[in-house]
């Protein structure tokens, strides 16, 4: 019962947390197969190489060192945070390298690292509450290592990962070869510094006001990179209002939906008449096309054809036209 409870308290908020990075996910939301492919890749693939690893590494430092804490030190502070960083970060990086066409700005790089390290902390909580909660001090245990886990560091490995996905964007936007290099290393870089430097404060700061000294670090962090979900999202609408305008008076969307198009709340009021009127998948899908027609535009002004993005434009078009008699407005 004990291990149930734990597989419960470790994946449930996970999956909730999940659900709430897709929400953000405002305009033009990203693959559920893809996502959840990226999830099961942390909880599973990751999670499980990663404390073979990481077991196995800390058995070899403590056979050179023969001391607990020095082994600790350097499995939580070093080896830890390269082999975790380095495992979720493939699946951002295999989601870049196979779906390139999913991958189409700051906030997609996010929303790929955040689901893949929400898999893995699930796997990671799921350990945490049962051996350190439950076997050591049963149900209250239990309780109290969920609450640490789950409302304290949740977001944590959301955090780390995301700027690996913020550096793959900027590679993915960018036509400096210099840049395109440097991103994914200085992303990669910030999520191993940041993952390490939040284990060597726990291993420094003990006790109630070592608690209260992370805790507040942490959050600070979380509240970083939220403004930049937010103004990643900012940025998506703006790109959406300039480049649909061409569209009106070609008459690919009419001015309605022109102005739904860029507007959550107008988007999420559409989707509440579409659904009385029997319309609402076509509208999710128009409203959804519409965004990724934005996005491809901008790309063919910024990157040329690169993956032959004036046929996808075309193609976006002529699906927008078929389905705008349909799409609520």
């Amino acid at each position: 019962m004990g291990f149930f409870l734990s597989l419960i308290s470790g994946f449930l908020p996970m999956l909730l947390y999940a659900g709430f990075v897709y929400w953000l996910d405002r305009y033009e939301r990203e693959p559920k197969v893809l996502l959840g492919g990226v999830f099961i890749w942390g909880a599973v693939v990751a999670a499980g190489a990663a404390f073979f690893t990481n077991t196995l590494l800390g058995i070899g430092v403590y056979l050179f060192t023969n001391s607990e804490s020095l082994t600790e030190w350097t499995t939580g502070s070093i080896i830890a945070p390269v082999i975790e960083e380095t495992l979720k970060g493939l699946a951002v990086l295999v989601v870049y390298l196979v779906f390139l066409t999913e991958f189409d700005s700051v906030l997609d790089g996010i929303i790929y690292a955040a689901i893949t390290a929400l898999g893995f902390a699930a796997s990671e909580n799921v350990y945490y509450i049962y051996t350190v909660g439950f076997l050591k001090g049963q149900y209250s245990g239990l309780l109290v290592m969920t609450f640490v886990r789950v409302l304290l560091v949740g977001w944590q490995h959301p955090f780390y990962t995301s700027f690996i996905g913020i550096g793959l964007a900027v590679t993915r936007l960018s036509r400096n070869q210099v840049v395109k290099i440097v991103a994914p290393v200085v992303g990669w870089s910030l999520a191993v510094f940041l993952h390490s430097l939040h284990n060597t404060m726990v291993h420094l700061f003990s006790g109630p006001g070592g608690l209260l000294i992370n805790t507040v670090t942490d959050w600070t962090g979380w509240l970083f990179i939220f403004i930049v979900v937010i103004l990643a999202i900012q940025n998506e609408q703006r790109n959406i209002a300039s480049q649909l305008k061409e569209e009106v008076n070609t008459g690919t969307i009419s001015e309605e939906q022109y102005l739904t198009a860029y507007s959550a709340w107008a988007q999420s009021l559409a989707s509440l008449g579409a659904l009385r009127s029997g319309r609402y998948r076509a509208t999710r899908r128009f409203y959804q096309l519409a965004a990724e027609l934005a996005h491809k535009k901008r790309q063919l002004s910024q990157m040329g054809e690169e993956l032959g993005n004036s046929a996808i434009i075309e193609r976006l078009r002529q699906e927008l036209r078929s389905l705008s008699p349909m799409a609520h407005p």
